[in-house]
């Protein structure tokens, strides 16, 4: 009995130990005050809360422990997806979040954390959609129109994949928001709108019997956070990542918002 107390107190030592280790990595930023751009159209990453006027999400959340982690001091602005980028270059912001994918052309304007989630761009539709199930039916009917946000990788995408790659297509009804392109899905103004599966099953959740997902994947995109370029922030927030995906954080994450939120909705 006594080698099992004295085995088992061991490995307790061990496990605090190494959680000392894993904390000691983690820089303290002394309550460094950033301002974080951010679109808040894009559930469940980001969005209103319609019930309370609150910005929520997923994004919110991890930025908050990321906060928490790297005793960092954090506000945010909203700003619209075009002008995030080039505000995050100039250095208007220190940080944006609005389910960036992460691009080479992006990255030769601004820089990038590691990417905290992965996902897959998929087509939504209005739920009683019947007329084409997948991209090749959808680029047949030329009376098909698709919503899209310019500069994103949904338009890309719609553009490249779906239709003929002309980016001036006049079947593409183009739109300021992600928001808008889905609102105008919803009253029937456009019959497609090219999303991540993140952003997609976040629709689909948050209007029952309005959405629906259809088609096979196409392709992979890699989310992260966004920097000006030399930012200081990179290392530590990268850091701050890694040990929200060691320690099941993102994990539990992902349950609360594309499991726990859709139930309660």
């Amino acid at each position: 009995m006594k080698s099992l107390l004295t085995t088992a107190a061991a490995l307790f030592t061990t496990f605090i130990g190494l959680d000392i280790a894993q904390a000691a990595e983690l820089p303290d930023l002394g309550g460094k005050e950033i301002v974080i751009a951010a679109e808040n159209t894009y559930p469940p990453l980001q969005f209103v809360d319609p019930k309370t006027g609150e910005a929520i999400g997923w994004e919110y959340d991890a930025v908050a422990e990321i906060a928490k982690r790297l005793n960092l001091t954090v506000s945010f602005q909203n700003t619209s997806w075009d002008a995030m980028i080039p505000a995050i270059s100039a250095g208007e912001y220190d940080m944006a979040m609005n389910g960036i994918t992460i691009r080479a052309d992006r990255a030769e304007q601004v820089a990038f954390s590691e990417p905290y989630m992965r996902s897959e761009m998929f087509m939504l539709v209005r739920a009683d959609e019947e007329r084409f199930s997948d991209a090749a039916g959808f680029n047949s009917d030329n009376d098909l129109l698709a919503g899209a946000q310019p500069g994103t990788t949904p338009f890309y995408v719609t553009v490249y994949e779906v239709l003929d790659g002309d980016e001036a297509n006049p079947r593409i009804r183009l739109f300021e928001t992600f928001g808008a392109a889905v609102q105008a899905l919803k009253t029937g103004d456009v019959d497609l709108v090219l999303t991540d599966s993140t952003g997609g099953e976040g629709y689909v959740a948050s209007n029952p019997g309005m959405f629906k997902l259809i088609g096979d994947p196409m392709g992979t995109e890699e989310f992260g956070f966004i920097f000006p370029k030399g930012s200081e922030l990179v290392a530590p927030v990268n850091a701050a990542i890694a040990s929200l995906r060691e320690d099941g954080t993102l994990d539990a994450l992902n349950k609360k918002w594309f499991f726990d939120y859709k139930a309660e909705e």
